[in-house]
């Protein structure tokens, strides 16, 4: 099977390297171009990159050339393929010339999350959003597309509250989550900041939480997208936790129903067919615990290598209807391995290249 010819951007970050060591071997896609900041363009990726992930650089992409952030990488393919790990401000930029240059760009970065005509995708909650690509595509006189994954903080809440959605209508929910360190990137938070220590503001997640959950959980309608109508409050922690994002909420509900019929609703959950057809996709995607105290983000945080919601602690809530704790693991299926299924997805719906 020939594989799909791809390239990443902003390769020599934390993400920008989960991406090359998560793609190495990857059944359907190779690396074939890198790009990265100006003291490491010109060089080998493996010379030039300060390697953060286990293990050594994969030995392909070590000797591709780092190269600049512009759309005229050499990527074959119809669209060519680009993964983008970009620094925001980055992002603004490139991102829409590379799809303005018929690039399919698959983005982890925040800018265009929120715009009506960008699909925010997860796989196991709203594959159908991808119909929003005609419309991007003729909305910006592109040949190329964006397809943006959620912030890793909305990951962890999203798929009980998806669930829920589906067996009762949601109405409301209150989010509070404890975010791991790993999420603010590398050197990332100081440690005389985070030791001893839980930080209660993580600089715009408030917002992306209350945000990013109406647009995975709405519709599109004639090409257009339409928001839930839930109402979201949120607060955003940064714990002493290197890897692992857990997410406690609450939710209103529009019927009703007990803990013991929210639980069972989790259990007897199904992902969308599409799903069983992307490579990349675990056999257990929602996990729910029965112990007393689990999830937790050390015991967890990897199942489903990294890509499962470990899901638990279901209960009546006073004040809203039901309550719950779920947890997963912000770098993987809150980052990289996310918008790695997206890609997966794209490529199963035949708006990648095609795959012999």
């Amino acid at each position: 099977m020939n594989k799909i010819p791809v390239g990443v951007l902003g390769a020599t970050g934390t993400v920008g390297q989960r991406f090359v060591q998560l793609l190495a071997g990857h059944p359907w896609f190779e690396v074939v171009a890198v790009t990265g900041s100006d003291r490491t363009v010109g060089r080998p990726y493996g010379e030039g990159v300060n390697w953060l992930m286990p293990g050594r650089v994969p030995a392909r992409a070590a000797e591709l050339i780092v190269q600049p952030t512009a759309p005229n990488l050499d990527i074959p393919g119809d669209p060519p393929v680009v993964f983008s790990a970009l620094p925001t401000g980055e992002a603004k930029e490139w991102e829409p010339q590379f799809a303005a240059a018929g690039y399919a760009v698959v983005t982890n970065t925040s800018v265009f999350r929120m715009t009506p005509n960008v699909p925010l995708l997860i796989p196991e909650v709203n594959p159908d959003h991808t119909c929003l690509i005609p419309t991007q595509r003729a909305e910006n006189n592109w040949p190329g597309f964006i397809v943006a994954s959620p912030n890793c903080s909305t990951t962890s809440a999203i798929l009980p509250l998806k669930v829920f959605q589906q067996a009762f209508g949601v109405t409301a929910a209150i989010i509070t989550t404890m975010q791991a360190i790993s999420g603010a990137g590398y050197p990332g938070v100081s440690s005389m900041d985070i030791y001893d220590n839980v930080v209660p503001h993580i600089g715009g997640e408030d917002e992306k939480l209350q945000n990013e959950p109406k647009k995975l959980l709405g519709d599109v309608r004639d090409g257009r997208m339409i928001l839930a109508d839930i109402a979201v409050s949120a607060q955003a922690n940064r714990v002493p936790v290197i890897d692992g994002h857990l997410a406690s909420v609450s939710v209103k509900l529009a019927r009703p129903a007990s803990a013991d019929e929210a639980i069972a609703a989790l259990r007897d959950w199904q992902p969308p067919a599409i799903c069983a057809q992307l490579p990349s996709t675990p056999k257990e995607l929602l996990i729910y615990r029965d112990e007393p105290d689990r999830p937790q983000p050390r015991r967890d945080r990897d199942a489903g290598d990294g890509l499962a919601w470990s899901v638990g602690k279901v209960r009546a809530c006073p004040v809203l209807d039901v309550r719950y704790l779920a947890l997963t693991h912000n770098t993987l299926r809150g980052a990289a391995s996310g918008a790695l299924l997206n890609a997966e997805l794209l490529a199963v719906q035949g708006i990648l290249g095609n795959r012999d």
